[in-house]
């Protein structure tokens, strides 16, 4: 970073600092090229491999480039030097939804409209296989135009990380708004768990306080076990209805999304503009920290309302991360089993998807289902690690060009290279334009040959 001049890779311009955690700063700056102003978050490499954060900071990557949605902070590029690693953010003014709420409870309607956008977050990510488990007010952002943004997807975990139970085990999240089955530590649905979370911010929107609250941290797991919590008189019936079902003890009994969504309270009218928040107590002040900009108010998925036929296009900065410089296993110099595999194609998709459909036929494969341009292919048998399950996934790169990326889900990394190798790659080598990892092993292998074939300098 060029300290005189605050440029950080002589592309962006450091401003003021907006926030400090024990691993990360993060600051206002602007991009040189369009002026655009974004959030920087800087991370000590040093201090996060000292802890063992490592993988917690790549899973963090690999899911908000995963997940693009109006409403979930959006990740615009990653770089990095031999001591840090530069997250570039979306930044707006809005700040923590928290710093609202600590001024005063909100009015049904105003506290509808940031549920719709909550929930339409969160049903997206679970649709991409990202569960968040740390859902707090604190970790929602509002943009300049008070539109919410769910961020730091630190804790949270994708399906593969299941285990043959086909739940997490992995306790995470904030005391007061962890569900009572991640505290029992016997395995939970992470969907679900979310769904609980989203309840307890539902409660405090309204509220103005917490459901479950005790001086004593084992008191306060004891009423959320039980569910132990009262309603403000305040409360209209059709909101403690809703509540009362997404705060279930027993996560089997407790409210799906979609259930959620047809619930009464959700389907009344809100304004859809941004209105003027009137709180309760003091008025509404200023407040700067890292946020996020967005127009949409209600989208259940940015690729939902896409036509079935049509593909995910992919934008410059989804091209650049498949490039061999952008592989995030160079950031922390550690290799790990591939678990995915891309190839260029000139075959229009039908004909992509046929050859896949015909290949698991033959293999015995179950093909699970099919949307927004997802294929899902299953093993029969249980390997050593589960069944195998791998996605197709194709993307538009131009007219008559297509991605294809296999990414596997769940199983075993060696059975699923055997798969790619043995039976994948000779059944689509007829409509294949390139490997991806053909051409990376090229690359280094040109790079290889040409550090050998450098002349010496002479001896004098």
């Amino acid at each position: 970073m060029d300290e005189r001049r605050n440029i950080l890779m002589g592309r962006y311009e450091i401003g003021r600092q907006l926030g400090q955690g024990n691993f990360a700063k993060v600051y206002y700056a602007r991009n040189l090229t369009s002026g655009q102003g974004v959030a920087i978050k800087i991370i000590d490499k040093d201090k996060i491999t000292r802890v063992g954060l490592i993988v917690q900071i790549k899973r963090e990557i690999s899911i908000m480039r995963l997940v693009r949605h109006p409403n979930v902070l959006q990740l615009f590029e990653v770089m990095a030097s031999k001591s840090k690693i530069y997250f570039v953010l979306e930044y707006a003014k809005g700040g923590e939804m928290f710093n609202k709420i600590s001024k005063g409870k909100f009015g049904e309607d105003v506290a509808r409209r940031y549920f719709h956008q909550l929930i339409s977050a969160v049903d997206y990510c679970h649709s991409r296989g990202v569960y968040h488990r740390d859902l707090k007010p604190e970790n929602l952002l509002l943009d300049d135009n008070d539109n919410l943004k769910v961020s730091d997807f630190g804790l949270s975990a994708l399906a593969e990380s299941k285990r043959h139970d086909g739940l997490l085990h992995t306790t995470c999240g904030t005391p007061a708004y962890v569900a009572p089955e991640v505290l029992s530590r016997r395995g939970y649905d992470g969907s679900k768990a979310d769904i609980w979370s989203c309840g307890v911010i539902l409660f405090v929107l309204v509220a103005g306080y917490l459901p479950f609250h005790d001086p004593n941290l084992i008191e306060m797991y004891r009423k959320i076990s039980k569910a132990e919590y009262r309603c403000p008189r305040s409360f209209s019936v059709e909101l403690k209805d809703l509540i009362f079902r997404m705060l279930d003890p027993d996560p089997s009994t407790r409210i799906s999304i979609s259930r959620i969504k047809r619930s009464t309270w959700y389907r009344k009218p809100f304004e859809l503009n941004a209105p003027k928040i009137k709180h309760d107590t003091a008025r509404d002040n200023a407040c700067n920290g890292e946020a996020a900009t967005s127009n949409s108010i209600e989208c259940s998925s940015s690729e939902g309302n896409q036509g079935s036929s049509s593909l995910p296009n992919l934008n410059a900065f989804d091209i650049i991360s498949l490039s061999t410089g952008f592989d995030l296993s160079n950031l922390f110099e550690e290799r790990h089993g591939h678990k995915k595999d891309r190839f260029t194609t000139r075959q229009p998709a039908g004909a992509v998807f046929d050859k896949l459909k015909e290949l698991a036929e033959r293999l015995k494969l179950k093909v699970k289902k099919k949307e927004n341009g997802v294929l899902k292919l299953a093993a029969p048998k249980e390997g050593i690690k589960g069944f195998l399950e791998l996605d197709a996934e194709i993307f538009e790169l131009a007219p008559s060009f297509l991605l294809v990326e296999l990414n596997k889900t769940n199983g075993d990394t060696i059975e699923y290279r055997k798969l790619v190798k043995d039976e994948i790659r000779p059944a689509l080598k007829d409509m294949v334009w390139v490997w991806q990892s053909d051409r990376h092993q090229q690359c280094e292998q040109n790079m290889q040959a040409e550090q050998q074939q450098c002349p010496l300098p002479p001896q004098q």
